[in-house]
């Protein structure tokens, strides 16, 4: 993660002037905004260019934590970006619940036909997301949904990279340039593992209570057929912390109330696409 001392260098603002370039070029987008680091560094970048001809349009599905929902409605009432959610319903997709590896394929075709839709209401024809020069090294399925719907990815476009992007939302003074990595929470669980809505909210409640506790990088993943086996990830500096007998009991005794039936720790922490390493 970006030190709080990390000024963006050279090359990051020849990226931003090309970003700008691309965005006027376009004329007017909708930006697929969900509350992350590089979506909302799209978002600020894309209002800054085109003002009034700009949309950002959030996806209240049932994978998106609310916490990040609030958090993209506070940051666009506050600097007075057009924005428009969506309600979405990824349990309805075919393909979805059974978790196959190429979910997110079916998932993002699924929700970026519905945010087009709402781009074309407002008179929108191009719709962008944030995805990043380094997404192109990690197993991501719904990439080839975004170009097979001709999704625009301007971050990608100008090779524009997750350490630029941080480094530059906090020279812009951005709320999110130091804020962890983020994923549906669709991606907590194995591949095969069906997904359901009481999972789902499982998941979410877990990890709300982490972070209450003052745990910033995290991830509680789902493994077994009922989902009832928990993995905690969290970074390698903070395990220690976690494992404290007293926090430790806590963090059983509210996973399990929230009705996971087995609670463990892993011992590597936290990364990125991790069920993707038994791809």
């Amino acid at each position: 993660m970006a030190s709080s001392s990390q000024i963006a260098d050279s090359l990051a603002y020849e990226r931003l002037d090309a970003l700008r370039d691309l965005l006027a070029l376009l004329g007017s987008v909708a930006v697929a905004y969900s509350g992350g680091v590089d979506s909302t560094f799209l978002v600020a970048v894309a209002h800054e260019v085109l003002g009034g001809r700009m949309l950002a349009v959030t996806s209240a599905g049932r994978s998106a934590p609310q916490r990040d929902i609030e958090r993209t409605r506070a940051f666009c009432a506050e600097r007075g970006i057009a924005q428009e959610v969506i309600a979405y319903d990824e349990l309805a997709i075919p393909g979805f619940r059974e978790n196959p590896k190429d979910r997110c394929y079916h998932c993002k075709k699924a929700l970026f036909t519905q945010m087009f839709e709402a781009a074309r209401a407002h008179g929108i024809t191009h719709l962008v997301d944030g995805s990043n020069k380094d997404d192109e090294g990690d197993y991501r399925p719904g990439l080839q949904a975004l170009e097979e719907l001709g999704i625009g990815s301007p971050l990608r476009e100008v090779g524009m990279t997750k350490a630029q992007i941080r480094a530059l939302s906090h020279d812009m003074g951005l709320p999110t340039w130091d804020m962890p990595s983020a994923a549906c929470l669709a991606s907590r669980f194995a591949y095969g593992e069906a997904i359901t809505e009481i999972k789902l909210k499982r998941v979410e409640l877990a990890e709300d209570f982490l972070h209450d506790l003052g745990f910033v990088q995290l991830r509680v993943r789902s493994h077994g057929e009922d989902g009832r086996l928990a993995r905690i990830e969290v970074d390698a500096d903070q395990i220690t912390r976690l494992a404290q007998p007293e926090l430790r009991e806590r963090v059983v005794a509210r996973l399990r109330e929230l009705g996971f039936g087995y609670v463990s720790l892993d011992l590597v922490g936290f990364r990125s696409g991790a069920m993707n390493e038994v791809l």
